[in-house]
């Protein structure tokens, strides 16, 4: 009587291409820039008190046309600028304290992309069985605020992750018998 494994060669061949088997995801907000350093470029060719709305739609910052740009009205403005009461409005910058006074007479943009990478690697059996998982996470994130009143742009603000490069480890030592 002869034992068969027919297993054996399915473990074999998994154990060989670990890696290759774990799951990867992508999360890319679907825009026409490909980095942060684009991104960035395009917002300083906008000049306060000068760049009009349609120079805005001839970089495609037009948020009826591309996806992924919030309009913002002017309690968006505010909770974004003034948060709590101990912010005094005369602190912040001109164009944001012209935008505020003008009221529903000035809008902004809110301009948010990202691109991210999440990778697994390690063991594949302690990443299946939920025992450990290694994440490796690449990408990066750009945002920028325009303000415009009578169709020009008076502030503009950027910021972001120009280099997002992050390693995350989970470990559930009950492994699968872990719900939380």
């Amino acid at each position: 009587m002869s034992l068969r494994r027919p297993w054996l060669p399915l473990c074999l061949c998994l154990c060989g291409c670990t890696p290759a088997i774990l799951p990867t995801s992508q999360s890319v907000t679907v825009n026409p820039w490909t980095s942060y350093q684009e991104m960035q470029t395009l917002f300083d060719r906008i000049v306060p008190n000068q760049t009009t709305v349609e120079d805005l739609k001839a970089m495609k910052l037009d948020p009826r046309a591309n996806p992924n740009i919030v309009i913002l009205n002017y309690s968006d403005i505010l909770k974004r600028f003034i948060p709590s009461p101990s912010i005094n409005a005369h602190d912040l910058d001109l164009g944001v304290q012209e935008c505020i006074q003008a009221k529903t007479a000035c809008e902004g943009y809110e301009i948010n992309q990202a691109v991210m990478e999440r990778n697994r690697y390690g063991n594949f059996f302690a990443d299946f069985l939920n025992f450990k998982r290694k994440t490796d996470v690449v990408g990066w994130r750009f945002n920028g605020i325009v303000l415009i009143k009578n169709n020009v742009v008076i502030y503009k603000l950027t910021g972001g992750e120009p280099a997002i490069h992050k390693y995350e480890e989970n470990l559930n030592p009950l492994g699968p018998l872990q719900i939380f």
